[in-house]
């Protein structure tokens, strides 16, 4: 059941989702070397390098780079229309958004920037060795999720996930709102609505659409 609170959660992918790139393409291009971040996707998604190589080509796309570089490259980067506005809505409604991300996490947290509440990112840090367990998992997600609600007073009724490819499956298969954005197949499939174009806020609309339902089903 729903808190009645009023309140939600809206839980965003990046890659995919808010960044009609990713953040390795895009901290390539800012550095560059366009090409070479397309060549390390392309590689990764191949399974042509291991977890701990891809992270490694990552970091040296950024060797020598300040904060000042990434908060650069971040701003500088291939988003969704209507990104800051959306967080912007979010905020001033007294609403809750977390980006929960695969990529690194010193690229993700610059969403603080943005006025996002917290953000989570793969054990990635410039000038510190890799860790031994590296990637943000799918099933971390939820795992995330849930406590987030958790700390805000929420429940999964109260949340909706944005999202595109297959780090977004547990959280979808878990939440009874989703909105996939430009979709894969299978997140698609999972999805409670999708929206295809290139302005967030659309997506972010059909989100705010599936709460304001849930809330007039209940009442």
């Amino acid at each position: 059941m729903a808190t009645g609170s009023g309140r939600s959660l809206h839980v965003f992918d990046m890659d995919g989702t808010l960044l009609r790139s990713t953040a390795v393409i895009e901290l390539a291009r800012h550095f560059g070397d366009h090409a070479l971040g397309h060549e390390i996707e392309t590689r990764g998604m191949a399974g042509r390098m291991t977890d701990r190589e891809f992270w490694q080509a990552t970091l040296e796309i950024c060797e020598g780079a300040s904060e000042a570089d990434i908060d650069a490259a971040f701003l500088g980067a291939a988003w969704m229309d209507g990104v800051r506005e959306t967080f912007a809505d979010i905020r001033a409604r007294g609403d809750v958004a977390i980006v929960v991300s695969q990529s690194p996490a010193f690229f993700v947290r610059r969403f603080a920037l943005w006025g996002v509440h917290e953000t989570y990112g793969s054990d990635v840090e410039l000038g510190r060795e890799l860790p031994e367990v590296i990637l943000l998992a799918s099933a971390a997600k939820v795992t995330i999720t849930r406590d987030a609600l958790a700390r805000h007073g929420l429940t999964e009724q109260d949340c909706v996930a944005y999202g595109d490819s297959l780090s977004d499956v547990d959280l979808f298969r878990w939440l009874p709102r989703t909105v996939g954005v430009n979709p894969t197949p299978d997140v698609a499939a999972l999805a409670t609505t999708s929206y295809l174009g290139t302005d967030i806020r659309d997506a972010y609309a059909l989100g705010r659409g599936l709460l304001a339902t849930a809330t007039a089903e209940a009442s």
